[in-house]
């Protein structure tokens, strides 16, 4: 497969020190913006994904009538964290 670019990037030269001055030993600075390329792609994904489950949530709460407050939500997942944390300790 062949690679493709990304367009040049012209920055504040603050910002490019800003992101040279956080890299890892042996890291460059294209590494860098490779990945906080990859991560903010997957980050917008998973948002996208996180509100479209809001909204299917929302119709179905409409279609149904039944509507959980906070902290009914809240108290299920803390019973869901507290049966994960059971579990892991056997």
């Amino acid at each position: 497969m062949k690679t493709a670019t990304i367009p040049s990037l012209r920055v504040d030269p603050e910002l490019r020190a800003a992101a040279e001055s956080v890299l890892k030993e042996g890291e460059t600075l294209s590494a860098f913006v490779e990945e906080s390329l990859r991560r903010q792609i997957d980050y917008r994904k998973t948002q996208t994904e996180f509100i479209a489950r809001g909204l299917k949530a929302r119709e179905e709460a409409k279609r149904t009538g039944i509507y959980y407050s906070s902290e009914d939500v809240l108290n299920m997942m803390r019973e869901k964290l507290e049966k994960a944390k059971a579990r892991r300790a056997q």
